[in-house]
């Protein structure tokens, strides 16, 4: 029986590919025992145990930003933190530590170097976080979602998607989704969503610019997400939903998406090819314009900076595109081209792959420390990007 460390999480951009890699081992190996290291405070608090899987939590420790008692405080603590993770790994007779990014990923990697485990990784942003830059020197195992991903030793692996998106039976899965939702099978659907909390921009620009939307002959889907003050019309062809439990669904009977370009976004676009508007999130360090920039340079979505998506553009860019059949035709293509349906099952094989580095470093003498690449051995790292996309 092997033994499997998943450290992580935080946010749903992590928590979910780390369960996706967990339930897709756990098929493979039954008899694997895995255990789930993250804090107190992160969404895997939650949805790890819910899971069945065993969560062991640690301090969070944020990097500290400036001078202060807190920054004087951060080694001990750090150290700390890594000597509790070293514990686990002897005591639990770890094989393999894998990680995803978020508060609780440093000190795991830091502490199966110091224990000599073999370090999986996984990015799920093209622009990697700051845990991730630190692993990815650590290890050769290192999965990414995106091709222009700049990190060490990077292979393409995709997304480890949720099941239901990547089993999904898009015929079967489209009618269920207009019997429950009223669709017409005749008309094709424009999915709008900006995730579970919404996007106050798309929202507004696209309700105010429904009836001319609605006049192009497509229906509408839009998820509006918990906190949107926008009102329904009552237009017919216009369904609103304020949350959706049931995305695989939605995404079976969506021809075209308006959304933001978060990496489990994107990743669910491609995997289904379904052509895109993606509205990158305008805060933060412009991760979400980055990510987006595989997929518009392949032809499969165009970008379209928060400030800009307006009713004014709506009218000047997107009713042209939807009536532009062949051109939607052409970036479904496209957009599938881009995609991965298998990233579980990939993230599963380069798992396995380092538990197994880890026996033949054991048997022969002499051989690279385990999770190291060995003196000569060529990196896969992913393709660089031709040239950079604008960020917001």
């Amino acid at each position: 029986m092997s033994v499997y460390l998943f450290a992580g999480g935080g946010t749903a951009g992590h928590v979910n590919p780390l369960l996706a890699t967990a339930d897709r081992l756990r098929e493979r190996e039954p008899d694997a025992e895995i255990l789930v290291l993250g804090t107190a405070e992160g969404l895997e608090a939650r949805l790890v145990p819910e899971r069945g899987y065993e969560l062991v939590t640690i301090p969070k420790l944020p990097f500290p930003r400036r001078p202060n008692a807190a920054a004087l405080r951060f080694p001990g603590a750090l150290k700390a933190t890594i000597d509790q993770v070293r514990g686990i790994i002897r005591d639990r007779h770890v094989d393999v530590v894998f990680g995803v990014g978020g508060y609780a990923a440093a000190p795991a990697y830091l502490a199966a170097r110091a224990e000599k485990a073999p370090l999986v990784i996984h990015e799920a942003n093209a622009k990697p976080g700051m845990a991730n830059r630190l692993g990815a020197r650590l290890t050769r195992f290192v999965g990414v979602l995106f091709p222009s991903t700049r990190l060490a030793h990077a292979r393409v692996v995709g997304l480890p998607l949720r099941r239901e998106v990547e089993q999904v039976d898009v015929p079967a899965a489209r009618a269920e989704a207009q019997a429950l939702w009223g669709l017409d099978p005749r008309r094709p659907t424009l999915l709008v969503t900006g995730g579970s909390l919404g996007a106050r921009r798309i929202n507004e620009t696209v309700s105010t610019s429904i009836a001319a939307i609605l006049g192009t002959g497509w229906q509408v889907l839009h998820i509006t997400g918990t906190t949107a003050t926008v009102a329904d019309p009552g237009l017919a062809g216009y369904r609103i939903l304020e949350y959706c439990d049931r995305m695989e669904l939605a995404l079976a009977s969506a021809d075209f998406a308006v959304s933001r370009a978060g990496g489990s976004t994107l990743a669910e676009l491609g995997a289904l090819g379904i052509p895109s508007v993606l509205v990158p999130y305008a805060v933060g360090n412009g991760e979400q314009a980055l990510n987006a920039r595989d997929l518009v340079g392949a032809g499969g979505a165009v970008l379209v900076a928060d400030a800009e998506f307006t009713p004014q553009w709506v009218d000047r860019a997107l009713l042209p595109l939807l009536d532009d059949r062949a051109r939607v035709a052409e970036m479904a293509a496209r957009a599938a081209a881009q995609g991965v349906r298998d990233g579980a099952d990939r993230m599963v094989d380069l798992l396995i792959e380092a538990r197994e580095s880890r026996s033949t470093a054991t048997a022969a003498p002499g051989s690279a420390a385990p999770g190291s690449a060995a003196p000569g051995s060529p990196a896969q790292p992913a393709p660089k990007p031709e040239a950079d996309a604008s960020a917001e």
